[in-house]
């Protein structure tokens, strides 16, 4: 019971953070940089990539997208930039998705490091930040909406899975994930959707479907990213930041893989839109 309070304690204080920085657009861009360094600590920890290169690297791209997002002056080269990491992310993304499948062992040449550290979890969050300011329109509804998906997903997925789970969904990396918690959260992240679209009043309800499916598909890519990279450590959690649920990277995996196909999505419908 204890255990449990303090889970229920440390996860209901990450939500308010999260939460009650939506409603101030600095509080949101500070939050999130503040989690990136501390999801990027985690995630250099777990790949042993002792240096700072990687922090540095954050807080330029960071600062720089930040600018973009807020102060849009030149609409060609800001695009392009936007475009150009959006493309990379995507790929980078891609090749970790095919070493899930393909090696043992994500393979962590010193070089790949700095691109994985780049590429995958930086961009993340940057790509969230983008999200939550769509368009340079501050609509923090879009990415509490991506939240409250992930939520939904991961809960489902283990309600279903452990009470109606028997086929194992990716065994030799993470032994509780099954098929049917898989479709459940699927399932239930659909649902979800439509009264995302209904009270935040952002996207349509076939656009939040479909970004339900997003969020649902590749957030448990990314979790099984994660998972891989934690069993290659050979450690349970990315750190210990969150008692009771380890370390904040935890708690933010789905989301940092799946944040720049949410963004390309977006942008896909504001082009047909």
């Amino acid at each position: 019971m204890k255990e449990l309070s303090i889970r229920a304690i440390s996860g209901a204080i990450y939500a308010l953070l999260l939460i009650g920085s939506l409603y101030f657009q600095t509080g949101l861009i500070i939050i999130l940089a503040l989690f990136g360094i501390i999801s990027l600590m985690e995630f250099s920890k777990l790949i042993k990539l002792n240096a700072f290169a990687q922090y540095i690297i954050f807080i330029l791209l960071y600062t720089l997208f930040w600018f973009i997002c807020i102060y849009k002056s030149d609409v060609v080269s800001s695009d392009e930039a936007t475009n150009i990491l959006l493309v990379v992310t995507i790929f980078v993304n891609l090749i970790l998705l095919k070493d899930l499948f393909t090696f043992q062992k994500i393979p962590l040449f010193q070089t790949k490091r700095y691109i994985t550290t780049t590429f995958y979890l930086s961009s993340g969050f940057i790509f969230m930040l983008m999200i939550a300011n769509f368009k340079n329109t501050f609509t923090p509804l879009l990415l509490l909406g991506a939240f409250i998906l992930v939520w939904v997903n991961d809960s489902a997925a283990y309600l279903v899975g452990k009470n109606f789970g028997k086929q194992k969904l990716f065994p030799s990396i993470s032994p509780k994930k099954t098929v049917e918690g898989f479709l459940g959260g699927l399932f239930f992240s659909c649902i979800a959707s439509y009264f995302i679209a209904i009270y935040t009043e952002t996207l349509n309800s076939t656009n939040w479907l479909i970004l339900a499916i997003i969020v649902s598909v590749f957030g448990t890519f990314g979790d099984l990213i994660e998972s891989k990279f934690k069993r290659q450590a050979g450690v349970k959690d990315s750190g210990v930041i969150m008692p009771g649920h380890g370390g904040l990277m935890d708690r933010l995996d789905s989301l940092i893989f799946a944040s720049p196909f949410i963004y390309l999505f977006l942008r896909i419908v504001s082009y047909v839109s």
